[in-house]
């Protein structure tokens, strides 16, 4: 992300007894994609609670990594998009599956 600042948040969990300094970090198809960067490369964890595989995280700012700027390298789906405005969320773009990623062209 190119040392931009991404507010992230754990959906649907409120364990703060639990919170910890955390690295998020992308598929890594290359070395910037860590959520966690600041100015000059350094790495800046962001307090969240302990994560589980299947947990949500949401990038509240995603910035050019919104579906405008998206493509399938290294074979990743393409992630849903939800709009989240005054406290309504709104799928406007449902996750890619593994069987249309290999369909297109």
């Amino acid at each position: 992300m190119y040392g931009s600042y991404h507010q992230i948040s754990a959906v649907g969990r409120t364990d703060e007894e639990h919170v910890r300094p955390t690295v998020v970090a992308g598929p890594l198809c290359e070395s910037a994609d860590v959520f966690t960067v600041g100015r000059g490369g350094a790495l800046e964890p962001q307090r969240l609670p302990a994560l589980r595989e299947g947990d949500l995280l949401c990038v509240h700012d995603a910035g050019a990594y919104a579906f405008s700027m998206a493509s399938n390298y290294n074979t990743q789906p393409f992630a849903a998009e939800v709009l989240v405005e005054d406290g309504r969320a709104t799928l406007v773009r449902r996750r890619q599956t593994v069987e249309e990623l290999l369909l297109w062209e």
